[in-house]
């Protein structure tokens, strides 16, 4: 089968490797659609914390069964993949957090991922996207991601919340807040993405240079900051300024994961009694929020894809994108 693998940092390769044989209790899915994210880009740049190379990237997955298992599923089946694959022993599996289990296997980073034509998965890391476009099964995963932070803060109608971050999950993570009744900004430093997250999602940012932003986030306030802040930069200046915006009493939830470490100022976080989360990848109750979102038509998938191409051209078109990450939101590998 086809599979592109990134070899090394900044290599990439189109070749074939042997079809899987299921086991017993895995499902063989022939892989049509894989969406690229932060993760694949930080993967191939050679900046991602939890990975070994060389690796086939891709978890945001689209495809069709192959090969079932057990009697739920059929062959032809629109599915997607958790790829969160946990051992369900650990202290977090047992407490019900396997998105964070201490052995966590998560499909195109600790093992190999979906970017090739076949792939066998444990039948529990199959969610049920029938009735989904192939497009649309490949952004559940991480509208989850983006579900599970806005999950994690636990909202009250009303909150006023900034996203900090205006990529694809920074904008799941606003789209998730607005459903919940939060009243969203959400800045990022490149003005095309916050002008596309206004015209095409309906989101409201605010522009700028970080001075007129700050000032700007102070006069929305009335000088109190918001309720709750998420940050999905995966920048290390970012991540530690973020604290700036969290209003006292209030909450601040870091998606991104970085090499660095974060540091603040104690007296800053102390006087607020900041809350402070972490958001690590997605439970099934939110990949079945996102699926129902989805079908019901609150999340606008068709405003989210802005780029897609065949697996051929993955290699030269993959390093393009990174280059051009102003311009995109989500693009999406066809096989």
């Amino acid at each position: 089968m086809q599979a592109i693998v990134c070899e090394e940092p900044y290599k990439l390769s189109l070749g074939t490797r042997p079809a899987p044989i299921p086991k017993a209790g895995e499902v063989l899915i022939r892989i049509r659609r894989v969406g690229l994210c932060g993760t694949d880009y930080h993967i191939f740049a050679g900046k991602h914390p939890y990975l070994e190379y060389p690796r086939v990237m891709g978890h945001e997955l689209a495809g069709l069964v192959e090969v079932p298992s057990g009697a739920t599923l059929k062959a032809g089946q629109m599915v997607t993949v958790n790829p969160y694959l946990a051992c369900g022993t650990c202290i977090a599996c047992r407490k019900g957090k396997p998105n964070c289990c201490a052995a966590i296997k998560v499909l195109g980073v600790h093992t190999d991922g979906g970017m090739c034509e076949l792939l066998s998965v444990p039948e529990a890391a199959i969610v049920d996207a029938s009735g989904l476009s192939l497009e649309q099964a490949a952004m559940v995963e991480f509208l989850a991601i983006g579900a599970h932070a806005i999950g994690r803060a636990k909202l009250s109608p009303g909150a006023r919340v900034l996203v900090v971050g205006a990529g694809p999950i920074g904008v799941a993570a606003a789209l998730f807040a607005r459903l919940d009744g939060a009243e969203v900004t959400i800045v990022d430093v490149r003005s095309s993405r916050l002008q596309y997250a206004r015209d095409r999602l309906g989101l409201d940012p605010v522009m700028g240079p970080t001075e007129t932003v700050s000032a700007e986030l102070a006069a929305r306030t009335a000088g109190e900051m918001f309720d709750c802040v998420f940050d999905a930069t995966g920048n290390v200046h970012a991540m530690r300024s973020g604290l700036d915006y969290v209003a006292h009493g209030g909450t601040y939830v870091l998606l991104s994961v970085v090499k660095e470490e974060i540091a603040f100022s104690d007296p800053e976080f102390h006087k607020r009694e900041t809350t402070l989360l972490a958001s690590r990848n997605a439970l099934s109750a939110d990949f079945e929020r996102v699926v129902g979102a989805i079908k019901t038509g609150k999340i606008p998938t068709d405003a989210l894809l802005t780029h897609s191409f065949p697996a051929l051209e993955a290699p030269r078109r993959i390093p393009e994108l990174i280059a051009g990450a102003s311009g995109i939101l989500k693009a999406m590998v066809e096989f």
